[in-house]
């Protein structure tokens, strides 16, 4: 699996958002899922509308509070609040669409008419060049959310322990490993090395 890092600088988190909002709707949500959620990109793809919006006895629609999925890696059952941004972004984008839409959804008709989710490898190449867009340099890929939400989850709350329950993870050293802690700490040391003395230093 190709190594990738989270999107460590909120304000290029913004300028990815940005960008998507800008040029394609169905990619901003796919990225505001990523990053809010948490989820593998193979979980994303498989949210459908009637995952996140429900109909009220009155007869109006609105976003769920949060959506239950079943990991596909894992098989394991999860739920996750979806954030108010995050519903406010759904509730627009899914405002013509029906129950049974994938969120995620190719622009292709299937041969029924139907429209199949886009491809993991779409995915990829939709962060790709959206980040060669914007000139980000770092190392993108279908990841690339999951650690954002990781990372800046962590550094919100300094919560590990939650964190490492959230993304399935055996040990908490895996999950501080995932989101790129170590190396921060390291790069941090070694940018710190050897720093030549200014000229008072020495009077």
């Amino acid at each position: 699996m190709r190594y990738v890092q989270p999107i460590r600088d909120m304000d290029q988190v913004q300028e990815f958002m940005e960008y998507f909002e800008a040029t394609d709707k169905r990619d901003f949500i796919m990225f505001m899922l990523g990053i809010n959620l948490g989820l593998r990109i193979s979980d994303i793809l498989q949210l459908k509308v009637k995952d996140v919006r429900e109909k009220k006895k009155n007869g109006q629609t609105c976003i769920r509070n949060s959506v239950k999925i079943q990991e596909k890696k894992t098989g394991k059952f999860k739920q996750l609040v979806i954030s108010y941004e995050l519903k406010k972004a759904l509730k627009d984008y899914t405002e013509d669409m029906s129950a049974h839409d994938y969120l995620i959804q190719s622009k292709k008709k299937g041969p029924h008419g139907a429209r199949k989710p886009i491809t993991r490898i779409q995915a990829y190449r939709i962060l790709k060049d959206a980040a060669e867009k914007i000139g980000y340099r770092g190392d993108v890929g279908t990841h690339t959310m999951r650690k954002t939400f990781a990372y800046h989850f962590y550094q919100e709350t300094n919560d590990v322990a939650t964190l490492q329950i959230i993304l399935n993870h055996h040990d908490q050293a895996d999950t501080l490993r995932y989101i790129g802690i170590e190396e921060d700490k390291v790069n941090k040391v070694v940018n710190g090395l050897f720093k030549r003395r200014k000229e008072k230093d020495y009077e």
